[in-house]
C-alpha cells in the first residue's frame, strides 16, 4: 500500500500566520500537525512509501522538514503551481500525483491539515476487512455544523448516499478527508476528471465513487480538527492541552495571568499580560497586553495592547 498526504493548500484564511508556512507545519503540543500523520504512517508496514503531494511554494520547506524530522517513508511529489489562483483542485492534484509517481497500489490518501484521535493504522485494518473503498467518518452532531461538510447517508456501514455541503443535510454524519482506495478504483480518478466532474472537493469524486461502486464509512468517536480557520487551530491546541495550558521551560512568564488553553513556546517572553486561549510562537515577546483567542507568531514583539481573535505575524512590532 502506498499513501499520499495532501498538503498543496495555502491556508489563505488563516494570513499571517500561514503567509510563508505551510499550515500543517503549525505547532500543536509538543509537534506539529503532520507529524502526528507521519508518526502514524511510519510506524504501518504495510504503508511502503509515502507521498507529499504539495506545491511549489511550500516545496523547499517540506525537503528540510523530511531532512531534519527522521521520518523514512516521505518522499515529496511537487505540483507545477505556486499561488491559489494556479490549483488543480484535491481530486486534481491526486490524479496528477498518481500518474507521476506511477502508483499502481491501494492507496490510501489523508490530509496533511487533519488532527484525528484515531490510530492510521486502525483505518487500514478496517479497509483491509471490507470489500471495497473506505473512508472515515465523524458525527459533527448539528445539522448547522454538517452544511460545512461531506454528508454521508449510511446502511449497514456502505455508503448509499452523499452530499457535498447540502443546504438541508440529512444527517450529521461527516466525511472526513482519509480515504483509501483499492488498487483498481485508483485509476477512475482520471476517468472522473475526464468526464469533467468537479476537480476540488474530494467529497464530489466520493459522490460519483459510491454510485459505482461500494464505498464503506469507517465511523470513529474521539477528536477530529480540520485545522483550516484560526478558531479551528485553537479548538486543536486546546484539546492537545486537555483544557489546560502549557509554558515552555526556557519560556519566560512574569507578573502575568495565564488562563486555559494558552501555550507559550521556547523562548517566549510575557510580562504584566493576561492570555486566554491563545498561542505564544517562539522568540515572541508580549508585555502589558490582553489577548483572548489570538495566534502570536514568533519574533513578534508587542506591547500595551488588547486584542481578541487576533493573528498577530512573524516580526511584527506594534506598540
Amino acid at each position: 500500500m502506498r499513501a499520499v498526504v495532501l498538503a498543496g493548500g495555502y491556508a489563505t484564511r488563516m494570513w499571517p500566520i500561514t503567509r510563508n508556512r505551510p499550515k500543517m507545519f503549525l505547532p500543536v503540543g509538543d509537534g506539529t500537525i503532520i507529524d502526528e500523520i507521519f508518526r502514524d504512517l511510519e510506524a504501518d508496514d504495510r504503508i511502503e512509501e509515502v507521498f507529499i503531494s504539495t506545491n511549489e511554494r511550500f516545496a523547499d520547506d517540506f525537503r528540510r522538514h523530511i531532512a531534519e524530522s527522521g521520518f523514512e517513508k516521505p518522499t515529496l511529489s511537487v505540483e507545477d503551481t505556486s499561488e491559489e489562483g494556479e490549483k488543480f483542485g484535491v481530486v486534481g492534484a491526486l490524479a496528477q500525483l498518481v500518474e507521476r509517481e506511477g502508483i499502481d497500489d491501494d492507496l490510501l490518501v489523508v490530509a496533511g491539515d487533519n488532527l484525528i484521535s484515531f490510530s492510521l493504522s486502525d483505518f487500514v485494518d478496517y479497509f483491509e476487512g471490507v470489500d471495497g473503498s473506505a473512508l472515515a467518518a465523524y458525527d459533527v452532531g448539528s445539522r448547522e455544523r454538517a452544511k460545512s461538510y461531506g454528508v454521508l447517508d449510511v446502511e449497514s456501514e456502505r455508503v448509499v448516499g452523499f452530499e457535498e455541503k447540502p443546504e438541508d443535510p440529512q444527517s450529521t454524519l461527516a466525511s472526513i478527508a482519509c480515504y483509501a482506495f483499492e488498487r483498481e478504483t485508483v485509476p477512475l480518478l482520471g476517468e472522473y476528471l475526464s468526464d469533467d466532474n468537479n476537480p476540488d472537493e474530494p467529497g464530489w469524486f466520493v459522490k460519483w465513487l459510491q454510485a459505482r461502486e461500494a464505498v464503506y464509512a469507517y465511523t470513529f468517536d474521539g477528536a477530529w480538527y480540520d485545522i483550516g480557520t484560526p478558531a479551528a487551530y485553537l479548538d486543536a491546541v486546546e484539546w492537545s492541552l486537555d483544557g489546560g495550558s502549557e509554558v515552555a521551560a526556557d519560556a519566560t512568564v512574569e507578573d502575568s495571568d495565564i488562563g486555559e488553553a494558552v501555550h507559550v513556546m521556547a523562548g517566549a517572553t510575557v510580562r504584566n499580560s493576561t492570555l486566554e486561549r491563545t498561542v505564544v510562537f517562539p522568540d515572541a515577546t508580549v508585555e502589558n497586553c490582553s489577548f483572548a483567542s489570538s495566534v502570536i507568531d514568533e519574533h513578534a514583539e508587542l506591547s500595551d495592547i488588547e486584542r481578541e481573535n487576533a493573528l498577530v505575524g512573524g516580526y511584527t512590532r506594534i506598540n
